[in-house]
């Protein structure tokens, strides 16, 4: 989970508790227990958590309004428990849990190339990286900045013997990505379609979160054509739109896993993690996924084990 502010007002924290709830964001408060031993319900300031993958629409929520604190976003984050130090806008869209995921879902054996198409800041890139010494990794991203951002994180960890970023659209790929070159492409597409969300008026964001001109179909088939006939590809995606990612796959690729992350147990997934292969008949199948958080809003020890430790995720 990720500390969304701090205070020592309860009314203030039922307030924004329930205005987090008004958009399905559960909102989980810690310390309260140490306010009350201290003898003063706002002798200790309380934090405010919210899942990893809600942050980015609670502090947006907050943002408009007016309640946010204002927390130093420029000072760099880390994923794997430190492993990585990654660098990435003030503003815009920022990384939570999703490539992190991704990234620990590709098999280590079979994977001595990986293209990760839409690589931001190069978080799944560099996870990865980090978790398979032996392979070579290229990030694939269309925003400058962004890219430009990616080169000084690889460098800032010390894989620029390992990791490449190259600056590019999936729809015109450039030259130094040849099709069918890769033994694993992995992406993490814009969630949302185009017409259908309001997008943020951050353009990086806006570009992360919603489809533009590359819709989920050029997504899916900028994979099937990158990946080596019989290679992988991992995508990761909304639960709600999985009809739709099949049907993409239907007659160009088999061997589908499709892999349900669990926000806890019992409630329905907001994602799922979907890999398939090129030129494969074999049927798919369903896993039994991973449940990310306790009933207390803290991660499952099999969570913690991929999102701290950088563990593998078998599918």
């Amino acid at each position: 989970m990720k500390e969304l502010l701090r205070t020592g007002n309860h009314v203030r924290i039922s307030w924004l508790a329930a205005l987090l709830a008004g958009e399905n964001i559960e909102a989980v408060v810690l310390d309260t227990h140490m306010s009350f031993a201290e003898g003063s319900i706002s002798a200790i300031p309380r934090r405010v958590m919210v899942a990893d993958e809600d942050y980015e629409a609670a502090r947006r929520l907050l943002a408009e309004a007016g309640e946010w604190d204002g927390a130093d976003l420029d000072a760099p984050d880390t994923l794997l428990g430190g492993r990585i130090m990654l660098r990435q806008p003030a503003e815009g869209y920022r990384v939570a849990v999703d490539p992190v995921l991704l990234a620990a879902s590709v098999p280590a054996a079979t994977t001595g190339r990986l293209l990760d198409a839409g690589t931001g800041v190069g978080a799944a890139a560099l996870c990865f990286a980090y978790r398979v010494p032996g392979a070579r990794v290229t990030g694939l991203e269309l925003q400058p900045d962004l890219a430009r951002l990616a080169r000084g994180n690889v460098a800032q960890n010390g894989l620029d013997d390992r990791v490449s970023i190259v600056e590019g659209d999936i729809l015109n790929p450039p030259r130094a990505l040849a099709p069918g070159d890769w033994d694993h492409v992995i992406a993490n597409p814009p969630y949302l379609l185009a017409g259908r969300a309001v997008p943020p008026p951050d353009a990086a964001k806006a570009a992360a979160n919603v489809e533009g001109e590359a819709k989920l179909a050029d997504w899916i088939g900028f994979a099937l054509r990158m990946a080596k006939p019989k290679g992988g590809v991992t995508v990761i995606h909304r639960a709600d739109r999985l009809d739709e990612l099949l049907s993409l796959m239907h007659g160009r690729a088999g061997g589908i896993v499709v892999f349900p992350l669990w926000p806890k147990a019992g409630r329905e997934p907001k994602r799922v993690i979907v890999r398939f292969r090129p030129g494969v008949k074999a049927p798919m199948r369903i896993a039994p996924g991973l449940v990310l958080h306790e009933e207390d809003g803290g991660y499952t020890a099999d969570a913690l084990a991929i999102l701290r430790d950088g563990a593998a995720l078998t599918l």
